[in-house]
């Protein structure tokens, strides 16, 4: 990424975002001429009932979509028209992804999940293995390194997710309904968590529907209809 990210403190910049979705014979208008943008170092709740855009929102931001009309600015550069490699290679350097199901190979032990975005950098096995231990003591699972995910609770599980989305270091964190699965006070934990690594200059970008969770967020961004309603500094 090269961009006037040393001039502009917007780490993210939305102008004029349209998306539509083709339903059949409908279309569908996910984003209707949306234009907001995040501060380096944010911690930004996206909220909004079912339907209201905050999904197609997060994925346009995490580069996982891409917009019909309009532009999208990632550190200065406009992303909005890169092809499929690049922003796949965009999204391994640069971002990191937290989901509600946690997304971890069952198969693989906690070191490997979190060494696994390390694995497609091209990262050495030693590197990757200390990397994976300084992340997983960071999320407080260091004594967990050799289980599996069925081995582990909610809680650890999404901790083993953070570690993962952390790995590569990323400019942005994407967090989607990170407390969906778990209960309240696991949901908590993760949310202090996810507080402190924002606290050490990470941007958190987070899409919930809940608002105890959403409190915990300096900034709520609420979408309806493919608008935004309003803004909560």
């Amino acid at each position: 990424m090269t961009g006037t990210s040393g001039t502009d403190n917007h780490i993210v910049r939305l102008e004029k975002a349209t998306k539509v979705y083709q339903m059949g014979r409908q279309d569908v208008r996910a984003l209707a001429g949306v234009s907001v943008s995040f501060h380096r170092g944010s911690f930004s709740a996206i909220m909004g009932p079912s339907g209201s855009g905050k999904s197609t929102m997060m994925n346009i931001l995490g580069c996982l979509d891409r917009l019909t009309s309009g532009a999208y600015y990632l550190e200065g550069d406009d992303v909005s028209t890169l092809d499929d490699n690049s922003l796949s290679e965009l999204r391994l350097r640069h971002l990191g992804f937290i989901f509600q199901s946690f997304n971890l190979i069952p198969q693989l032990t906690v070191q490997r999940n979190i060494e696994l975005p390390l694995y497609y950098l091209g990262w050495d096995a030693t590197r990757s293995a200390q990397r994976a231990r300084e992340l997983a003591s960071r999320v407080g699972l260091e004594e967990r390194l050799d289980h599996r995910p069925s081995e582990l609770s909610g809680g650890q599980m999404q901790r083993v997710a953070i570690a993962r989305a952390l790995a590569n270091d990323p400019h942005i964190l994407f967090a989607d309904e990170p407390t969906g699965n778990l209960d309240t006070a696991t949901g908590e934990q993760i949310m202090e968590l996810l507080a402190e690594l924002n606290a050490q200059g990470k941007t958190i970008i987070m899409v919930t529907h809940e608002a105890h969770i959403a409190a915990y967020a300096r900034r709520r961004i609420h979408m309806r209809d493919g608008i935004i309603e309003g803004i909560e500094e």
